[in-house]
């Protein structure tokens, strides 16, 4: 299948998809939004995928943002459209592991698909901002929920109010990513962690997803019930029998996702 705004290759079980528009520092339109939901949607079709990772082209920028000559246009009815927030809550809902690997800008829409990722790693000269204040507009592709989730309540608001850039230290500082690299060694490090995570039974990473994105909208009691639950499925499965075994008999397991 062939893409106008994206790219994407396999890496043994790692599916990589590159926001391709480096001529707009990848800015995310309409048309990027529908190739990267396709893209997602087949690599979490291809049994030979483990783990999916999100980049953008060039050294400049992950994502920009929303492409800003379609936001001037958009109007309330195109505004209430799920657009970027329903890729974010696709990737989400996706089973397999997702990575978000940001080099330079990744403000905007940009951030707010990175937001949707499970993991973040960036390269050192990335940076970060939610502007959208300063338009005359707010997010409206998540952040306002998603952000002071994952970095907290004080830090979610000093970045939506404030909407000044922060860099990759300060990022891994306040919990935004959990990895800096350099720029060279940005996809060997995703290439890296996908060997890691594709060694995992295919039903771990899914389940971890599951109980920590549900698990997060309730109280701490349902969220241990859940977990407990989940656990008790896991432990009838032939993969952890396997799992087990491997272990003792100090070999790799060959898991089959039964």
């Amino acid at each position: 299948m062939s893409f106008e705004n994206i790219k994407v290759k396999k890496i043994e079980n790692l599916s990589l998809i590159t926001i391709n528009r480096p001529q707009k520092y990848n800015a995310i339109s309409i048309a990027t939004l529908s190739e990267l939901e396709t893209a997602l949607d087949k690599s979490a079709n291809d049994n030979d995928v483990k783990v999916i990772a999100f980049t953008g082209e060039g050294e400049k920028a992950f994502a920009s943002g929303s492409d800003l000559s379609e936001v001037k246009d958009r109007n309330l009815k195109k505004a209430l459209e799920p657009i970027i927030q329903g890729l974010a809550d696709k990737m989400e809902k996706t089973p397999k592991p997702i990575i978000a690997a940001i080099n330079g800008v990744c403000m905007g829409g940009g951030l707010e698909v990175a937001l949707g990722c499970d993991l973040r790693i960036a390269t050192k000269n990335a940076v970060f901002a939610t502007p959208e204040g300063k338009l005359g507009i707010i997010p409206g592709g998540g952040a306002t929920a998603r952000l002071p989730r994952i970095i907290g309540r004080a830090w979610g608001m000093e970045m939506l109010l404030m909407g000044e850039s922060i860099n990759a230290e300060k990022a891994l500082k306040i919990g935004l990513v959990t990895r800096v690299v350099s720029q060279e060694d940005l996809i060997p490090e995703v290439i890296k962690m996908s060997k890691i995570l594709s060694k995992f039974a295919p039903f771990v990473p899914r389940t971890i997803k599951a109980i920590v994105n549900f698990g997060m909208e309730g109280s701490l009691a349902s969220a241990l019930m859940f977990e407990k639950y989940a656990q008790g499925a896991l432990v009838q499965t032939e993969d952890k029998e396997e799992g087990i075994n491997a272990f003792l008999e100090k070999r790799e397991p060959e898991f089959k996702g039964k």
